[in-house]
């Protein structure tokens, strides 16, 4: 007799540094469903899927594959048996092609040569039946974030898994990706394969989901049928309490003009073309487009990260030059970058460095050595006042969740005391209660007098936290409006001003 469940995970426990990340968690899969699995940052989602991977090691509990006990002693160990898992941080040979990455240990061979015709014409007939339209010959340090993704989803596709974790996998996606992702699981759920699909979006979980497990603190909250559960009730099984404003009450005020952007041009492609636009003190300033729009290549032009063609930055009227981040720090800026594994963290140094580190130069003494008591206490009030979820200071970044490594670099940010603060994609991956904490520390940031340009691809996000949104179209500027004024449907329209055809082309 077939049994009932794909997967079964059984009273699963794991501990780092003596503190308790899962508690007899279970968990089980159907054949042919998307199971997803939910939890504010920290919950233990990763922690148990990367046990079931074979990344960690549990402290106890079982799991079974189609009713057969399994521990899966590396990544490998699991993919030859049938589990893939795509990681919400990309973990890919950016130097090498497509092909390369997803044929990576196990190429074809003929002849004791690897079969390179072979990995070609496999990977151009995964591509067709998935609907991905890339050169598999393409470097992946060529392709964009959402490419990239769309890569390593093709990739744990063609191990033929019977289940495949997705954790974050849309976070980087535009709407007609995350429909193509859709149609893939579909299609994949129609072979009988289960997914296990880790997502904050709670849009996504009512679209794709069958049934939904919650995790709080590493517990196992419950699992239901998405059928009879609604927003609400999900926040409440997440949070342990009602979230009855999705968004904070706007108490900033913008002030008077304190950043000017004039004629701003980008030498390298992807460009941006002469942008124009004022920031004020004490405004958040939203920034909206389509992937590939130069939302990100603007602020790493204000920044000092990307080379200018043009233009000037006035700061009170005074012109500035950020030509490098090192600069732009002194000039009283912050960067928060869109992928933190890449560019934001330190990941084999511990939350020490990560959190101090943009503004080393404060905690040296007269004879230029490092103080570590000011480290220390500098540290342990940001891991207070950003509610980080770490055993201790000295735990290393990469051990944290997603969401609170985002939320150690933010506190770095706020460490160099900045008066402009760049954030790009500030809540990726973060769950909805700590959404909610971040939108707070923005809007009381502004509300202090900093200046806030913030980046995101979620819609009701700009329209709920900023006060003004910039709405970018294949690297020009196309519009400014008033968040409490526009609709969606307008910054859409704004937002393919710059195409030709629906798709982007080059100027």
């Amino acid at each position: 007799m077939q049994n009932e469940f794909m997967l079964q995970i059984k009273d699963v426990c794991k501990s780092f540094s003596g503190v308790q990340v899962l508690n007899d968690v279970s968990l089980n899969v159907r054949p042919g469903t998307v199971h997803t699995l939910m939890g504010e940052n920290g919950a233990g989602k990763s922690t148990l899927m990367k046990c079931l991977f074979g990344i960690y090691l549990q402290d106890s509990g079982e799991f079974f594959l189609e009713g057969r006990p399994y521990n899966f002693t590396d990544p490998k160990h699991a993919l030859e048996n049938g589990v893939s898992m795509v990681h919400q941080e990309l973990n890919q040979v950016t130097k090498r092609t497509i092909i390369d990455n997803i044929w990576l240990g196990r190429y074809p061979k003929k002849r004791g040569f690897v079969d390179e015709k072979k990995m070609h014409v496999d990977t151009i007939d995964l591509f067709s039946r998935l609907n991905i339209h890339l050169d598999p010959k393409t470097r992946l340090d060529k392709l964009s974030v959402s490419q990239r993704q769309m890569v390593e989803i093709a990739k744990a596709v063609s191990y033929n898994a019977k289940i495949i974790v997705l954790d974050e996998p849309t976070s980087s996606l535009t709407e007609n990706e995350v429909n193509l992702l859709f149609d893939i699981i579909r299609v994949l759920k129609t072979n009988g394969v289960g997914i296990v699909y880790i997502s904050h979006k709670m849009d996504e979980i009512f679209a794709i989901s069958d049934e939904v497990t919650v995790l709080r603190d590493g517990t196992y909250i419950g699992t239901e049928s998405i059928k009879t559960l609604t927003m609400e009730r999900i926040i409440n099984m997440m949070v342990g309490r009602d979230l009855e404003e999705r968004f904070p009450p706007k108490e900033n005020i913008p002030g008077d003009v304190h950043m000017s952007v004039r004629n701003l041009s980008t030498r390298y492609a992807p460009k941006v073309y002469d942008v124009n636009f004022d920031l004020r003190k004490g405004e958040i300033l939203g920034v909206a487009g389509l992937v590939g729009a130069g939302r990100t290549e603007m602020l790493e032009a204000l920044f000092g990260n990307r080379t200018k063609l043009s233009g000037e930055i006035m700061i009170d009227g005074t012109v500035i030059a950020n030509t490098s981040p090192q600069k732009a720090i002194q000039n009283r800026f912050a960067l928060l970058t869109e992928e933190r594994r890449e560019t934001g963290i330190y990941p084999v140094a511990d939350i020490t460095f990560n959190s101090t580190i943009a503004n080393i130069s404060a905690y040296r003494n007269k004879s230029g050595f490092l103080v570590d008591r000011k480290m220390r206490t500098d540290t342990d009030l940001q891991i207070k006042n950003m509610r980080i979820k770490t055993p201790h200071r000295r735990e290393k970044i990469r051990a944290l969740s997603g969401g609170n490594q985002q939320k150690v670099i933010i506190g770095r940010w706020l460490l160099t005391n900045p008066d402009i603060l760049l954030l790009d994609e500030p809540t990726r991956g973060i769950d909805v209660g700590a959404k909610f904490e971040i939108y707070q520390l923005i809007i009381n940031l502004a509300k202090s007098g900093k200046s806030v340009i913030m980046v995101s691809s979620e819609m009701p996000e700009l329209l709920g936290v900023t006060n003004r949104i910039l709405v970018m179209s294949n690297g020009h500027l196309s519009g400014i409006v008033e968040s409490e004024k526009t609709t969606q449907a307008e910054i859409f329209t704004l937002a393919t001003k710059y195409l030709k055809n629906n798709k982007e082309v080059e100027v």
